[in-house]
């Protein structure tokens, strides 16, 4: 019983010291070069993904600033569109699925004013069926999906950033 406890303990220990040997980290964690700090998220007014950005960095090393003469690094949200197209109909022309789309452009620009990260669209894309019934749960389903639109959005920004910018 001894033996086994220790044993167990032991591949603990060694699972977590290659962890960190390896680099492992929590896909939380958002790193940006020291030399970026503080950031400016420039956006259109009551951008999803400026407030999803927000969210994800908190916690993190990562400063903001609300002051473009104090910041580094300049995180600009260019435009935010949502669409959507009928991607299936019954044989009465009746909708049966949607494709939504949320597109996202957006650019980073050091405090020299050189482009850091160039100009890039995000193109999110899911199907969302359409059946007769439970009209206004659906409703409530199509805003969540594009709340988590935005989420992704700003996570694949993040990880753009920091692509870009090591």
């Amino acid at each position: 019983m001894a033996w086994t406890r220790m044993a167990l303990c032991g591949l603990l220990a060694l699972v977590l010291v290659l962890q960190v040997g390896c680099g492992f980290r929590l896909r939380g964690s958002v790193e940006i070069p020291p030399e970026y700090n503080p950031m400016l998220i420039q956006a259109p007014s009551g951008s999803a993904v400026e407030r999803a950005m927000r969210d994800l960095l908190v916690g993190s090393q990562v400063r903001l600033t609300a002051n473009p003469a104090e910041a580094r690094l300049t995180l600009r949200i260019l435009s935010e569109n949502r669409s959507e197209r009928v991607a299936a109909v019954d044989l009465n022309g009746k909708t049966l699925a949607y494709e939504l789309h949320y597109l996202v452009d957006f650019d980073a620009v050091g405090s020299d004013g050189q482009t850091r990260v160039p100009r890039q669209t995000l193109d999110l894309t899911r199907t969302f069926d359409n059946p007769d019934v439970e009209v206004l749960g659906k409703q409530l389903e199509q805003a969540m999906i594009y709340d988590d639109f935005a989420v992704e959005a700003a996570d694949r920004i993040l990880m753009r950033l920091r692509a870009v910018l090591r």
